[in-house]
């Protein structure tokens, strides 16, 4: 347990810090409404443009809640993730690997995992829009707390749960189903492990990508889009947010930030699941090598 907490909690946090500029680009591709000067092509034209007219280092805003988040989030994650696996795939197949137990593993471990990471999302989001009004990360909390009440951290995990359980479960039944291709004998093998947590990443991404849309509008309460459709006070619920985005923009609407989904979702997975696999076979092997010499506990 110790082994697979350690490395997913490592595995986690290199995952959102590698990538994290162009989860600020995603964040301000879905943008209902945006300003002028913040409408991007693509993901490189967004990153340049920001860079010129903004700061070297304004990628980076939101960059320290998501670590604080990151690292005790994946711990329980994958942790939670490898208990029930091998507990529900004794029952399913008899120790054998079971997609079954694979896709409602990873559900129960994105319960957990979201409940400590939605608040640092919608912290993070708040602060990648253009024009944040918010000085830094104490005063971004403080804002919202004071004026939006607490449950403004969890107005999303609805919606949230909604999109990454559908995620997960394709993500990890896929990563699987690709490991069984690529290395049945299950060792460790770096190379295989990158390949399929890309692949993992691309399909769940694409996918999910509408909901990640409603998931932006309930965490960021973009004020010019809620404002055009006459919403006062607070956006809450799936169903509502859903509604929203399609009277503004459409169907088109829901894919939004698509292609910077999937640009960040695919390395990020493969650094995520080779880091980790890399963690649990050197953590794993020390581990042996010590009971050898000194007889296990």
């Amino acid at each position: 347990m110790t082994t697979h907490m350690t490395a997913g909690a490592v595995a986690g946090i290199l995952e959102h810090t590698v990538m994290f500029p162009v989860d600020s680009v995603k964040t301000r591709m879905q943008s209902l409404q945006p300003d002028p000067k913040a409408q991007y092509r693509s993901v490189y034209e967004a990153l340049k443009k920001i860079i010129q007219t903004e700061g070297v280092f304004r990628p980076l805003r939101g960059l320290n809640i998501t670590m604080m988040g990151a690292g005790p989030a994946h711990a329980l994650y994958f942790a939670c993730y490898e208990q029930v696996k091998r507990s529900l795939s004794d029952i399913i197949q008899n120790g054998g690997n079971s997609h079954l137990a694979n896709g409602l593993a990873g559900s129960v471990a994105t319960v957990l995992h979201d409940a400590l990471m939605n608040p640092a999302e919608v912290v993070k989001q708040r602060m990648q829009m253009y024009n944040s009004p918010y000085r830094g990360l104490l005063d971004c909390v403080r804002t919202i707390t004071r004026t939006e009440g607490v449950g403004a951290f969890y107005r999303s995990y609805s919606t949230q749960l909604t999109m990454n359980i559908p995620f997960q479960a394709v993500h990890f039944i896929t990563y699987e189903l690709m490991q069984e291709q690529l290395n049945p004998q299950r060792h460790y093998h770096p190379s295989s492990h990158i390949v399929s947590g890309a692949v993992a990443g691309a399909v769940s991404a694409a996918i999910t990508t509408p909901l990640d849309v409603c998931k932006t509008l309930l965490n960021t309460q973009e004020n010019v889009a809620l404002n055009s459709m006459h919403i006062s006070g607070h956006l809450t619920g799936m169903a509502n947010a859903f509604r929203t985005v399609y009277r503004l923009g459409g169907p088109a609407a829901f894919f939004k930030g698509v292609q910077a989904r999937v640009i960040y979702q695919v390395p990020s997975t493969a650094i995520a699941w080779s880091v980790y696999e890399f963690f649990k076979y050197f953590l794993t092997k020390q581990q042996l090598e010590h009971e050898a010499r000194t007889g296990p506990l």
